[in-house]
């Protein structure tokens, strides 16, 4: 009898510290993990709703160009022969180098033709002179002096007018056997050279041997469509990106709107002028351009990265804290500028997660999945 009551308490008392051992791990098995830890909100960036001015955004497409005030052409002096070239298309060059080296037989005739008249006016002094002498004295006319003092004046004129010729014509570039250098009138890029050593240039090409450009301001020309002409005014701001730099945006502004339509695109052109200081910007090309302006209207938004697109609908994630979030269905006016602008869905003063937040939905449909339905 006393082994069996012995036995008894045995039970009990085993039964009753597994009890009290199951009551002490309870609370550790049911503690609740944060929706977000502390590791995952390093990877977030959050951001708040709030009240913006709506921003108006219209996308165009345009080309690089020389701001046209900053391009000159160099024509030729006179014909000749082109001895040699000393720049190349796409070559920076100073205002004052030398491009090209002309030897030409109307600038070797024209010193000729100043050494014979400075004779001739060597030789009209000495009548002149000698006249006077003779008149002062009585023995020859007054009319024969004036005659001399004419011939002088003539010979005198006849000089001035070639040595003229001769600065029109390259001045002190050219020298007595008649070549001339033709020079850079100002600092740029050679964007066009239509001369090679050899080339014969005749009196009647009328055509240009450079042309140079300085890209330190650029133009865009940009094509508005019939759509969008009342979006786009003078001093609004462009934002310019191009193939060759799709990191990097240019900002400029609208310098120029056309009040003509292209008869056969139906497009306006608009003028775009851009600071160029590295001249990374080249003429000719292709330039996406984003132009936009700021209405008075104001309209609730969030920055466009903390936009879901799921089934063709528009989510967001609102943030309260690491255990409370929710996905919010919005209803989507327009994006531009980088911010959403809602009209439905969101409140002032909401918090939305910006960045990574597809991590925080896929969880948030896991949690919404895997709750038993209630009947």
């Amino acid at each position: 009898m006393k082994h069996s009551f012995s036995i008894s308490i045995f039970f009990f008392t085993a039964i009753l510290l597994l009890s009290c051992s199951s009551k002490d791990a309870a609370p550790v098995s049911n503690v609740k993990q944060p929706l977000i830890s502390d590791s995952t909100m390093k990877l977030l960036s959050i951001d708040s709703v709030q009240l913006r001015n709506i921003d108006d955004e219209v996308k165009l497409s345009g080309e690089v160009s020389f701001d046209e005030n900053k391009v000159v052409k160099v024509y030729p002096f006179s014909s000749g022969q082109v001895l040699n070239v000393n720049a190349s298309i796409g070559d920076y060059v100073k205002a004052g180098q030398t491009l090209a080296t002309i030897k030409s037989a109307d600038i070797a005739g024209n010193y000729s033709d100043l050494s014979i008249t400075g004779n001739d006016v060597v030789i009209a002094k000495r009548g002149m002179d000698n006249a006077e002498h003779l008149y002062k004295n009585g023995i020859s006319s007054e009319k024969e002096y004036i005659e001399a003092k004419e011939t002088y004046s003539k010979a005198v004129a006849t000089a001035n007018k070639i040595r003229e010729q001769i600065q029109i014509n390259g001045g002190g570039r050219t020298t007595a056997n008649g070549t001339y250098l033709v020079t850079a009138p100002r600092s740029g890029y050679v964007v066009e050279k239509l001369i090679n050593t050899g080339n014969f240039i005749r009196n009647d090409n009328n055509s240009n041997m450079f042309t140079i450009g300085d890209i330190s301001d650029v133009w865009i020309w940009a094509n508005v469509y019939e759509t969008d002409i009342s979006k786009v005014k003078q001093g609004y701001t462009a934002l310019v990106t191009t193939l060759a730099y799709q990191d990097s945006i240019f900002t400029g502004r609208v310098d120029k709107v056309n009040e003509v339509l292209d008869p056969i695109t139906k497009v306006m052109k608009i003028k775009i002028v851009l600071p160029n200081p590295n001249g990374t910007l080249k003429p000719e090309m292709f330039a996406n351009v984003a132009i936009s302006n700021k209405e008075t209207k104001q309209m609730l938004a969030v920055p466009a990265s903390a936009i879901i697109n799921d089934n063709q609908k528009s989510f967001v994630i609102v943030y309260v804290n690491n255990n409370e979030s929710a996905i919010r269905q919005i209803s989507l006016l327009k994006t531009a500028n980088g911010y959403a602008y809602v009209s439905t869905g969101l409140q002032a003063g909401e918090k939305v997660i910006t960045r990574n937040q597809i991590l925080i939905y896929k969880k948030l449909q896991d949690i919404s999945n895997s709750s038993p339905v209630k009947n």
